[in-house]
């Protein structure tokens, strides 16, 4: 298998036909694997990149659009793609932003151009950008919910400053089927769900007490 010449520009991506442009646009995905979120660098602990953000997101998209009784599909893909321009203009956290402004909207266009994709990716972001439907607003609190989710994790393990965070991040959430996932959140111990588990007794059998 030959090598392809490097591209030097956008415009030498309008001769690559479309099942060659969908590659570049999944290798393009891929890169929010390599896609550090930078608000961690000033929290000082915890850390995550694009990729894993996401998934959680569109998971909790999903689920919010379900307790609503909103459009889940639609609610669901705008979460997946909320951060895809990311992969081209990285990350920006709130300090970065007084600084600096990233074209998101450019970045989604030259990622999907020439795959066919274009309409939908890039009317998802703008439904999540006008957030004017309730599933554009089920997936701002997804997002939201996520980092509330990363929040309270470092406050279990002992940072003080994520409570603080998570003071002010619960306050971003706005619908009412958010707002009650963020209070239970808040009051869920994060590791509960492995440490409680379906068999308490567990933790006493290990090593094989308790055997007869």
């Amino acid at each position: 298998m030959g090598v392809r010449g490097r591209h030097s520009s956008m415009a030498d991506m309008k001769g690559r036909d479309r099942l060659t442009r969908i590659v570049d646009f999944f290798n393009e995905c891929g890169m929010l694997r390599k896609t550090p979120r930078t608000g961690y660098q000033f929290l000082g602990t915890g850390s995550e990149n694009v990729a894993e953000h996401s998934f959680r997101t569109a998971v909790i998209g999903h689920v919010l659009a379900l307790m609503a009784g909103a459009d889940v599909a639609r609610t669901t893909y705008m979460c997946l793609f909320h951060d895809l321009h990311e992969a081209r203009t990285s990350d920006f956290n709130y300090v970065n932003r007084i600084y600096n402004k990233s074209e998101r909207t450019r970045a989604l266009e030259h990622a999907t151009g020439g795959t066919g994709l274009e309409e939908d990716v890039l009317g998802y972001w703008a439904e999540l950008e006008e957030t004017a439907t309730l599933e554009a607003r089920l997936a701002q609190d997804a997002d939201q919910l996520d980092f509330i989710l990363n929040l309270k994790e470092e406050f279990d393990l002992g940072n003080k400053y994520a409570g603080q965070w998570l003071e002010s991040a619960v306050q971003r959430v706005r619908t009412e089927w958010g707002r009650e996932l963020a209070d239970a959140i808040e009051n869920t111990d994060h590791k509960d769900w492995w440490f409680l588990g379906p068999d308490p007794d567990w933790w006493t059998r290990k090593n094989g007490k308790g055997k007869k």
